[in-house]
């Protein structure tokens, strides 16, 4: 299975959590783009539904080597 990159997984799920809050508030603009960030989610660890896509993504970013850790939250180049 192919990986993503883990800044790009960062990305995801910073815009997911960003979103979420804003698309909950009723703003169709914002409840739009988090459908387009869910499904790259899930197409991107493999998964069917949000909520284990997000699992996937924070389980690939707390492994070694990624550059991310529970207290930056980043991906840095390595």
């Amino acid at each position: 299975m192919l990986m993503p990159h883990p800044a790009v997984l960062n990305d995801l799920v910073a815009q997911y959590e960003t979103l979420l809050p804003r698309a909950e508030d009723g703003s169709a603009e914002a409840q739009r783009r988090l459908e387009d960030v869910a499904y790259t989610l899930c197409v991107s660890t493999g998964t069917r539904d949000v909520e284990t896509a997000l699992t996937a993504a924070r389980r690939q970013l707390s492994g070694p080597g990624t550059g991310v850790t529970a207290e930056n939250g980043l991906a840095l180049a390595l």
